[in-house]
């Protein structure tokens, strides 16, 4: 993947792989094409990735005007400056552009916008093909995950999840990644791993997608309590406290919802938690550290240009949380700073002040 304009260039086409840029195999062919809904950041990472190994990847946005800018510029910088997309890399904002001969479609939307995108496209979409999400969230009202999302709009579809510890810098950079490909279809889940997998990203498989996709979308609400207390300048003590007893909250939900309890200290859960709550770029733990400062939701939102997931999804995990009777204190608190005004140091010292319990 080159950085910037000065990176190496790229052969334009799929010959000369080496062993580490071979696709991925699906029911017996290789995967050579693919197609990605968005243009975001992880949207960006994901077709950089790709198209260094080989594999034709085309791109596709409804913003007209940023599908045009990175055409002229070769690169997108609105989300993701100074890494050139190579010729491999298609940008298109027509449907049946993107999905021609597509063998797997990556769909890469903040949650509260796949549904609409997917409705828009579904008329298009080829049949049979399978979606792989990279979203981390739960839809509002449904609080459905991305990939029952999926299945909602586009009817029975083979579907998988692209999660863990995966900061789309970092990503870019080409520094060491490890991530999870999921899917209740053990060979899909394979595929999507040979898909991805290079010499600075390993990828494992997981056939619990639920539980996958739940611990990426909680752990942003964590993120989010994290920054608080960065924000606060509360110390260490209370950040590891608070990945602690965050991780138990999440782990509850998902046993109730059906996960296994494991999904939630692997790459998924714990690794997603801990990378999430304490990198610089986190955008989730940088809106929390800018309310704890005393800024507001609005102005936290507005100081970015992409989405901060954690902040719709607290107003899921928390409904989700209520309706299967899990006690969840870190989402409440992080629910009544966001959505009820309530002041952040009230919200610690009333979490610090709850009755005392046994730790389980």
């Amino acid at each position: 993947m080159s950085h910037g304009r000065g990176g190496r260039a790229h052969n334009g086409g799929s010959e000369e792989r080496g062993p580490a840029s071979q696709g991925a195999e699906r029911n017996g062919t290789m995967i050579d094409q693919v197609a990605i809904i968005g243009d975001g950041q992880m949207a960006t990472v994901c077709a950089l990735l790709l198209a260094e190994k080989g594999v034709r990847v085309r791109m596709w946005s409804a913003l007209c005007d940023n599908i045009e800018a990175m055409k002229a510029t070769r690169e997108n910088r609105r989300f993701l400056p100074g890494y050139c997309l190579p010729p491999e890399i298609t940008l298109t904002t027509d449907p049946r552009v993107v999905f021609d001969h597509a063998e797997i479609v990556i769909s890469a939307l903040p949650t509260q916008f796949v549904r609409p995108v997917w409705r828009q496209l579904k008329g298009a979409t080829p049949i049979g093909v399978p979606v792989c999400s990279v979203t981390k969230g739960i839809e509002n009202d449904t609080l459905m995950r991305p990939t029952q999302i999926l299945t909602d709009v586009l009817g029975p579809a083979p579907v998988a999840a692209l999660s863990g510890p995966s900061i789309a810098v970092e990503v870019a950079q080409r520094l060491p990644a490890t991530v999870v490909a999921a899917s209740e279809d053990l060979a899909l889940a394979t595929a999507v791993q040979q898909l991805f997998a290079a010499q600075w990203f390993r990828v494992y498989t997981n056939t619990d997608l639920l539980g996958v996709e739940l611990a990426g979308a909680t752990k942003n609400v964590i993120a989010l309590a994290a920054g608080i207390i960065d924000g606060l300048g509360a110390g260490d003590n209370a950040k590891a406290a608070l990945l602690a007893r965050g991780l138990a909250e999440i782990t509850r939900l998902g046993v109730a919802l059906g996960a296994r309890p494991e999904t939630f200290f692997g790459l998924a859960g714990v690794g997603d938690l801990v990378t999430t709550c304490i990198s610089p770029s986190g955008r989730n733990r940088s809106a929390g550290e800018a309310i704890g400062r005393g800024r507001t939701m609005q102005e936290a939102m507005a100081a970015t240009t992409s989405v901060i997931e954690g902040i719709p999804t607290t107003r899921s995990v928390r409904e989700l949380a209520r309706r299967l009777d899990v006690p969840m204190p870190l989402t409440e608190a992080v629910h009544a700073v966001l959505f009820e005004g309530k002041d952040v140091l009230k919200a610690l010292t009333d979490l610090m002040s709850r009755e005392l319990r046994d730790e389980g």
